[in-house]
């Protein structure tokens, strides 16, 4: 059993648990970061429109310390993204083999990540020298993939929207990739249960767009994490119909749900409110849900990381992380 397994945060872990926690794929956390390394830039995504919180963000890592230098490229646009698929591409390979480079900063969401999964094969040196890659949103399409290859990423603030994040989310973050702990979070049950196994957090709709293909990651006994924005309730109705109908919803152990901002219906438009949406399409699977969880969009956006065994206690409200996975 690994150190400390039972005495995190109050969590009553049977033999069961302990089991199933052993039976789960073992997800590796980079190396913790410390204030003097070199940390890399890339928009692998949408083309950067929000040039003063970018630069903002940017300082607000270098406050901590750290070295933090943009990929050539990182400013590009092509369209509506941050380049061609190759450059963008170029700009990660560049920082994933770069062995001074011990983590990506992803600038800005938008779209574009999935496109580069079409022919993107992650560099052999991964294995050997995992690094610490950070987004959210849709960096969704990178975090899974790179969950394929054993290796943990973590869902967290963007550049473009670091500065919005409160001392406490900022701190949070700082003290995961430096090798610390992670505080519970608090949010409204919908149901009751409790469920330990491995934390997904995804855009909603980016994860979607996985389904299928090469680039998803079993998700048989996990937990998921739903954000999205600028989805209108039927859309949000659809995506998860989509995943009753592929028959995934059925086999998570535990559903965590941030914030859906921007999500309301238009005015004089008959519709449901997304939350109603939201019960409707997933109160009947009898897991334990927690929604309303500090995460997502246009506010605090608690980091999460992926892969990483999580407890989503319905019956408390609350999401956190029973297992130190770095004493395992």
């Amino acid at each position: 059993m690994p150190r400390n397994f039972s005495k995190k945060v109050g969590v009553d872990l049977t033999m069961q648990h302990v089991q199933e926690f052993v039976s789960v794929p073992r997800y590796r956390l980079p190396p913790p970061l410390q204030p003097g390394d070199l940390l890399e830039v890339v928009s692998p995504s949408g083309t950067l429109r929000e040039r003063e919180r970018f630069l903002a963000g940017i300082d607000v890592w270098r406050s901590r310390g750290y070295r933090v230098d943009c990929v050539p490229g990182h400013d590009g646009r092509w369209g509506y993204l941050a380049g061609t698929d190759k450059q963008r591409r170029d700009q990660i390979n560049r920082a994933l083999n770069n062995p001074d480079c011990k983590g990506i900063l992803c600038s800005r969401g938008g779209y574009g990540g999935a496109r580069l999964l079409e022919e993107w094969a992650w560099p052999r040196s991964l294995q050997e020298s995992p690094k610490w890659i950070i987004g959210f949103s849709d960096i969704t399409s990178l975090l899974w993939s790179l969950a394929l290859q054993s290796v943990s990423g973590v869902h967290g603030p963007l550049l473009t929207t670091l500065t919005q994040e409160p001392d406490w989310s900022l701190k949070r973050l700082w003290s995961w990739v430096e090798g610390g702990s992670l505080e519970p979070l608090n949010g409204m049950s919908w149901t009751q249960g409790r469920a330990i196994a491995p934390l997904f957090p995804a855009n909603l709709t980016v994860a979607t767009h996985l389904l299928g293909t090469p680039h998803q990651p079993l998700l048989d006994n996990v937990i998921l994490a739903f954000e999205d924005i600028s989805e209108a309730p039927y859309r949000i109705d659809r995506m998860l119909t989509h995943w009753r109908m592929m028959g995934l919803l059925e086999k998570v152990s535990g559903i965590a749900l941030g914030r859906f901002s921007h999500c309301d219906p238009p005015e004089n438009v008959p519709s449901f409110a997304v939350e109603a949406v939201l019960r409707d399409r997933l109160m009947d699977l009898g897991i334990p849900i927690v929604a309303n969880l500090p995460f997502g969009h246009d506010g605090v956006n608690a980091c999460l990381p992926v892969g990483i065994i999580a407890c989503l206690d319905a019956n408390a409200g609350t999401l956190s992380w029973p297992v130190d996975e770095k004493t395992i």
